[in-house]
């Protein structure tokens, strides 16, 4: 899956281990919940780690949900839940790959 690169510009916060921000793995990186969307760190700067497309996950069983748990990890309109290493937001009958 490829991110788009969007620098989150003005950001005076330094995310890690003990930041307070609820920290999410996500492939090859660490993405850090903040103000609704998430941060991770690039080259000295934070970029929002956000996909780049649409990518349904395939044969899901299980229903994400309150209790079901996962991470759950609110993001803008939605709430996106860890599971295996990466994000999945519902999507019309569907999960999503975030």
């Amino acid at each position: 899956m490829t991110t788009a690169h969007a620098q989150h510009t003005e950001h005076q916060h330094e995310h890690g281990p003990d930041c307070g921000h609820v920290a999410v793995p996500h492939g090859d990186h660490v993405d850090y919940v903040h103000d609704g969307h998430l941060h991770r760190e690039h080259a000295g700067h934070y970029d929002e780690c956000e996909p780049a497309a649409h990518t349904e996950h395939g044969s899901h069983d299980h229903v994400h949900g309150e209790g079901c748990g996962h991470v759950a990890v609110p993001h803008g309109d939605h709430v996106d839940y860890v599971h295996d290493g990466h994000r999945h937001a519902p999507h019309d009958g569907h999960y999503d790959e975030h």
